[in-house]
This record gives structure tokens, sequence and C-alpha cells, in this order.
């Protein structure tokens, strides 16, 4: 089995010091919700979210749900050949339990996120489906303990997906971004051991999903 983390991911809370900026509490109040109780989302918090520290790794919760599609919807893991994690922005990790389908509809896969946010645990017949918990991303890696950490950079040793998936051992962690632009912290390329780069252009994380993920399914398949 290997691992696959969403890093630094754009998912989060409405953070305080936002919860009071008009564009905020008009969004909410259409939700029928607490300002710190809606995710955070550029579509609709833009003026509030100018300025604000990593702004272009926040508020994009839309990519991070395409990414999480890509990696639940494919023989991979529902064959348990995957163990999915989504570090976020924030230093909170979510972890999935076996065969867990989120929605494919944005609005309620935002739901279920901001439901697990305030419950911290979401549970069907006595399973623990998704799980949320203060977590570092290294003390996420010092828990999975991979054999290898593969990450995705511009700046990374050019290769193709195709050679990557052949030299992938079991218990590899692969890391993608979580984010809509920029590249991994210090803190998370620190930890990985190969950085590749696939191409000139710079992919959004849910294409690099299922290009990945593909490629290295064919290794096990076929």
């Amino acid at each position: 089995m290997i691992s696959v983390i969403l890093v630094e991911s754009a998912l989060e809370l409405v953070p305080s010091e936002l919860k009071h900026h008009p564009s905020v509490v008009s969004h909410a109040r259409k939700l029928g919700k607490y300002s710190t109780e809606i995710l955070l989302d550029n579509s609709w918090h833009f003026a509030a979210m100018k300025g604000i520290e990593n702004e272009m790794k926040r508020g994009r919760p839309d990519l991070v749900h395409f990414s999480i599609l890509e990696c639940t919807t494919i023989p991979l893991y529902l064959q348990n050949k995957i163990k999915l994690y989504v570090h976020t922005i924030d230093d909170k990790v979510i972890s999935f339990g076996q065969n867990v389908h989120l929605p494919k509809s944005y609005h309620r896969f935002a739901g279920v996120i901001e439901k697990l946010y305030r419950e911290k645990e979401i549970i069907s017949h006595d399973e623990v489906l998704l799980e949320i918990k203060n977590q570092t991303f290294p003390e996420l890696l010092n828990t999975i303990n991979p054999s290898k950490v593969i990450g995705f950079s511009t700046q990374g040793k050019s290769s193709t997906f195709e050679k990557i998936a052949s030299e992938i051992p079991d218990n590899s962690c692969i890391i993608l971004g979580g984010f809509q632009k920029g590249h991994f912290s210090n803190t998370i390329e620190n930890k990985i051991t190969d950085l590749y780069s696939v191409g000139d252009e710079s992919f959004e994380g849910h294409v690099v999903a299922a290009r990945m993920l593909y490629e290295y399914e064919k290794t096990i398949f076929m």
C-alpha cells in the first residue's frame, strides 16, 4: 500500500480575524451558520482575503474537492491499495477510512467538511469514515513512516509519470499540492526524498493525481 497526501491544502474554516468581514458575514447568513463554521472560499470571500498570509494557498476548497474525487474513485482506492490524507494549510490532517466516498456535489462536500470540523469525526455504522485532528506534516510522516516520499514541482528533476510510477516501491508516499499556486513550503520540501518535474507547465493537483495514480495503477493491475 502507498500513501497519498494532499499537502498545505486550501481547506480551512474562516479564521477568526476574518469572521466579521461583510462578505463573510453575508455568506454565512445565507447558509444559516456562524462565520467561523463555514469554509474559507475565495469565490465568496475574495474581498476579505486580500493581503492575508499565504493568500494564494488559501480559500480554494473546490480544488481540494477535485483532488479527493480523483483519488477516491479509482480501482487503487476501491481495492485499498492507497491510503489518503489531507493536510491543511493550518496544520490539520483529515484521515479517510476504507472506501469512503465523498459527495461529488461541491455544496454537499462543503457541508460534510464543515460537519467534520465541528464534530471531529464522521461515523457510519460504527465505522469512522473521516477524522480530523491537529497534526503537522512532519508528524503525519512520522506516523506513516514511508520508505520514499515523492513530490512534484516545476523545480524538481525532469521525468515522466510512467517512469516515476515504475520506480515506486511499496510503502511509498506521494505528495501533492492542495493549493492553487506557489511551491511547497520548506517544511514540506525538506521531507521529500524524490522531487520531480513532469513538464514545463504547473499542473493543478488533481491533474497530477489523476495521471500519476493511473500510471501507478498500471504497474499494479496490468
